[in-house]
Parts: C-alpha cells; structure tokens; sequence
C-alpha cells in the first residue's frame, strides 16, 4: 500500500471564514480522531495532500505539532462541487496491527469473448485489512469469460490477512450478450408503451395529384 509521509500545522481558528483563510495559505483544514482521543484540528499542505488522495487508503504519517507521529487513513473528503479543490479532511488514526474497514478499488482486467457486454456491478469492495497492509487494488479477471458468466464478491482472490465483508453472492460483473441495435429499438418502445407514452409516426409524402391529359392544340 501507499504510505506518504505529512507534515501537520496546529489549527486555533475556527468558523467559515478561518477555513477560507486557511486555504488562502494553499492549506487545508481538516481534524485527526479515534482510539478514544479528543478530535485535535490541523491543517495540512494542500498540494501534498492532494497528491497523496490520488491513492485510494494512502497510510498518511502526520507529523504533529507537539512532536509525535500518528498513522491515518483519510476518513471523509470534502471537495469544492464546482472546482474539485480541497475543503476539509477527516483522519482516522490506526495503529500497527488493529484491521479496518476499507473500501478497495476493483480493476477489470482482461477481454471477454467476443460480442460480450460486460457490466461493473460494483467498483469497490469492503473488506477488513490490518491498517498498515491494505492492497490498493483488486484485479477481476474475465479473460475469456463466455456470455453469461457472472463474477461473485467471494469469488475475488482476496490476500492472506484480508477479509470479505458484506454478502459474498454480490455480483461484481455481469457480461451479457451485445444488444443489436434492433433489439434495443425494441427494448425503448416497449418500455414506452408500458409508460404510456406514444410515438409520433413519421408523416407519409402526399399522393401526387394524376397530371392532367393535355388538351389538343386549336386548329
């Protein structure tokens, strides 16, 4: 797993307008708990943390004000809905050994058979890992899975030390056959017929009126 090494600066300020100061400083506000300790609020340099959260579970060494060292895992994100930047932060502390719940990415790795559809039903998986060896990554492979296969949770190769959490008949991916473009014609207008909605049917060319006979010239 990813450790990253950060150092943290006291928070005394509170409220919305030190949080704006505190990133006005290109630092984000953000507040360390657990093992019964009283929350202690820090901030951190905001370039840095980024570039740490781009892991999924980074192990964070912070080093505090008061000269400690605390490994933790990120807990929330707060991010800006427009521009993505950072706003706050919270840290759960772990120690060597203690198994959290965490979330790990999945990768689908390998091609189907041809012609195959294949849905991620799920992009994470929870499971329990010790604190300091959480895997970064699952890998799903359905190299040459056939139409209508279906990958469970529980059939994830999972590390020694780690545990499924959750139902382990979750399906993970689905692989279906490629719809044809009719088919799914078909699919949409049988779910608007269920809605009750009616399509508008393309209007047919008039009929042309029948040329008139010519009539013979004077003589």
């Amino acid at each position: 797993m990813s450790e990253v090494r950060i150092t943290a600066e006291a928070r005394t300020e509170f409220g919305k307008g030190a949080a704006r100061r505190t990133r006005r400083d290109h630092r984000v506000p953000a507040v360390i708990y657990g093992h019964g300790n009283d929350p202690r609020h820090i901030s951190l340099p905001g370039h840095e943390l980024m570039l740490a959260l781009k892991t999924a579970n980074v192990l964070l060494h912070i080093s505090l004000p008061d000269g400690t060292v605390e490994l933790a895992l990120p807990k929330d994100i707060q991010r800006d809905p427009v521009r993505g930047v950072l706003e706050h932060v919270d840290l759960l502390t772990v120690v060597l050994g203690e198994k959290v719940k965490v979330d790990v990415p999945l990768h689908v790795v390998g091609q189907a058979v041809p012609d195959a559809l294949v849905v991620s039903e799920m992009t994470t998986l929870e499971v329990l890992a010790e604190a300091t060896h959480i895997p970064s990554s699952f890998d799903v492979n359905i190299a040459g899975r056939p139409i209508g296969s279906q990958i469970l949770a529980k059939e994830i190769e999972l590390p020694t030390g780690v545990e499924l959490v959750g139902d382990p008949e979750q399906l993970v991916v689905n692989i279906t056959a490629m719809q044809t473009e009719a088919a799914m014609e078909a699919e949409l207008a049988g779910a608007e017929a269920e809605a009750g909605i009616e399509r508008d049917e393309p209007d047919e060319p008039a009929a042309e009126a029948p040329a008139a006979a010519a009539e013979p010239a004077a003589e």
